[in-house]
């Protein structure tokens, strides 16, 4: 088989043109609820096995692009054999960008032809100690590769390492772990916290103060938008950081966030700031700041659908000026790929920039409703009526998910 591509890959967004309904497997519709922490629920997968799709192509929006390399190679000709695969997710457990990415992953398995039984699911809120005792239940089971989103990028290396040993295939999604036997695909994490900041500190002008709110602490793609915001602000002296320089975690979930806005406003700290950075929250801040009758400032956040709906609504929020940065919860279909690639022993094309080995990247993008070129393109994103509001408006990767988005929702079932 040919070499993996090249793997810079954009997002390709229009396939959502085609869903027509949101998960249902633990995915809050309408207003943010507390993420559960309850002991493992671990399940086969309900998603239908089917022939593999062809790659969704992109739609005319501006964003939605081809990859900028070659995409994967052997595509829908993968099939899922007599593979098994383990898939762990270990936190955020009710939130929009995680309940999508185990669907898309349940859709990809489904698409390669893999049987619900031979998809091992680990989806719960736990601590990398939690998940480290997951990641060795899957080994026990036997499978003969591991997917799953680490909470840790070191802690998780003696029970991959015992992965290694026997030959199971380990990939994670969304963050970076450092066992050198892992595969890494994400999001280039510190290229969508540069692009945010840099929107909001030109809107301010380069002068003023900004809330700085954060994901899970801890968490390596929490990290890695850390390390961007930081990067710009130092090209922006003037430009002051409230409650302090490392920001205050929201755990990425909608009640943290609803609570932790509702408290910022309290103290009268909301006062003081002319523009906010968000981490994936900002449809719960946008809410609350509105629901306590403050004036907006300019916000930018990721491509959660309630968010961008919420740019394009004029009437309900007036004068919220704001920008979505896409973050496709689609690493996770993304990732079945790249361990049936590695079980098919093609080695990927690791990104030279990516600052850890054996990594692909995927760039982001960023529109904003400041114009009417970027509002008509933010609602070309919003193209399906009553799609989840807590979910990312991407739901597949061109090269790297070749399900027919229709199947998301119906693999989301039971999850």
């Amino acid at each position: 088989m040919k070499e993996l591509g090249k793997a810079r890959g954009l997002v390709a967004i229009g396939a959502i043109a085609v869903l027509v309904a949101a998960c249902s497997g633990g995915t809050a519709t309408t207003a943010p609820t507390t993420a559960p922490t309850t002991a493992a629920s671990t399940a086969a997968s309900t998603a239908p096995s089917t022939a593999a799709s062809t790659a969704p192509s992109a739609a005319a929006s501006p964003s939605a692009e081809a990859s900028t390399g070659a995409s994967p190679s052997g595509g829908s000709a993968l099939t899922a054999g007599s593979n098994t695969i383990g898939y762990s997710n270990a936190g955020g457990v009710g939130n929009g960008f995680r309940e999508e990415q185990v669907c898309t992953a349940k859709a990809q398995w489904a698409a390669y032809g893999g049987q619900p039984s031979a998809l091992t699911l680990i989806h719960r809120n736990t601590d990398a100690a939690g998940q480290l005792a997951d990641i060795r239940s899957l080994i026990a089971k036997g499978v003969n590769a591991i997917v799953f989103n680490p909470n840790d990028p070191d802690a998780l290396n003696p029970a991959l390492a015992e992965a290694n040993a026997q030959g199971i295939k380990t990939v994670s999604v969304d963050s970076y772990v450092t066992d050198p036997n892992t595969w890494n695909l994400y999001n280039n994490q510190v290229k969508y916290a540069e692009l945010g900041a840099k929107w909001l500190f030109d809107q301010l002008g380069g002068n003023g103060t900004v809330w700085y709110t954060r994901g899970l602490a801890g968490n390596p793609a929490d990290n890695d938008r850390d390390t961007g915001f930081k990067n710009v602000l130092k090209d922006y002296p003037n430009i002051k950081v409230l409650p302090n320089a490392d920001g205050v975690a929201t755990g990425w979930d909608p009640a943290t966030a609803t609570k932790v806005t509702n408290d910022f406003i309290s103290s009268g700290q909301y006062d003081k700031v002319q523009g906010i950075w968000a981490s994936g929250m900002g449809k719960q801040i946008v809410d609350a700041i509105k629901a306590n009758g403050k004036p907006f400032v300019p916000i930018a956040d990721a491509d959660i659908g309630g968010f961008v709906n919420q740019l394009l609504d004029p009437t309900g929020f007036p004068g919220l000026k704001g920008a979505a940065v896409t973050n496709t919860a689609s690493v996770g279909g993304a990732g079945v790929t790249m361990a049936l690639q590695l079980l098919n022993g093609q080695t990927p094309t690791a990104d030279p920039n990516a600052g850890h080995p054996n990594t692909v990247l995927l760039d982001p993008v960023l529109l904003d409703n400041t114009t009417d070129a970027g509002k008509a393109a933010l609602k070309a994103w919003v193209s399906v009526p009553g799609l989840d509001p807590l979910w990312p408006l991407s739901l597949s990767i061109e090269g790297w998910t070749t399900y027919d988005p229709n199947t998301v929702p119906a693999g989301c079932k039971g999850a």
